[in-house]
């Protein structure tokens, strides 16, 4: 539970240190004991003991209510974050429940061991995405070219959080390159994808977006967690991966980019 806990304020603390000056991101807002806090409220009442759960994204009706309350204050519903929390009592009984346990009895989260189903120095497993504005593209086609593929979802706040560093990080150095950007939306329909690259396009995030409505793409090339990049050769082989939206990954996906180009 601890290292969910601080890999969630890892997630959340992108958005208040690692703004890109080019595109507004949008900002997480953070919800505990009925008042929105700072990251810092809430790393202090982690280390207390208080937190309960955190949820990441909410409902559209969650977030109409959240913003009857709180105003314009409240954006968009993948980036709310709202924190459950531990009454005095109840963190006492947590507490003495768990210094009770002997050491071999407590709970271990297993984390998931194999994110990959194709990893590196594998050859890319070739597809036909489907663009939202109904074109066609054939990863065996663009041989020839540098390509990175991305997995994503309309719902994940890090997949959208990247998005808004893509542009001036990865699409404009390479813009004149053989290079290919595909960002792929994993289990969604075009209708949902739509509605929310539109949003993204208004805010000069735009370029390739694609559906994989019955997850097929997604299932041939990884599982678990999102978002995911895989960088493929020229030859069509993938010669590097990354999970998630770590502070660096983009600049490590870019460095490995000119790598690829060169040769």
């Amino acid at each position: 539970m601890k290292k969910l806990f601080l890999l969630a304020l890892i997630i959340i603390s992108q958005s208040f240190y690692g703004q890109n000056k080019d595109v507004k991101k949008p900002e997480y807002v953070i919800i505990a004991n009925n008042e929105i806090v700072s990251m810092e409220t809430v790393e202090k009442y982690g280390a207390d003991g208080y937190v309960k759960s955190m949820t990441k994204g909410v409902s559209e009706e969650k977030r109409n209510e959240l913003a009857s309350k709180f105003g314009d204050k409240i954006g968009e519903k993948e980036f709310i974050i709202l924190i459950g929390m531990y009454t005095e009592q109840e963190k006492t009984e947590n507490e003495k429940k768990m210094s009770s346990q002997p050491v071999e009895n407590k709970t271990v989260v297993k984390t998931e061991d194999k994110e990959y189903i194709l990893n590196v120095n594998d050859n890319a497993k070739d597809f036909t995405l489907k663009l939202v504005d109904g074109k066609e593209i054939k990863l065996s086609d663009l041989k020839g070219k540098v390509v990175l593929v991305n997995f994503w979802a309309t719902w994940c706040a890090p997949c959208l959080m990247e998005f808004y560093d893509i542009p001036s990080k990865i699409i404009e150095p390479f813009k004149n390159d053989n290079f290919v950007f595909l960002a792929i939306s994993s289990g969604e329909t075009q209708e949902k994808v739509l509605n929310k690259v539109t949003k993204l396009r208004k805010d000069g995030i735009d370029f390739n977006y694609g559906v994989d409505t019955d997850r097929k793409i997604w299932n041939d090339y990884a599982k678990a967690s999102i978002p995911k990049n895989f960088l493929i050769d020229k030859n069509g082989v993938i010669k590097f991966v990354a999970t998630g939206n770590a502070p660096g990954n983009l600049d490590n996906i870019a460095a490995e980019i000119r790598k690829l180009l060169a040769k």
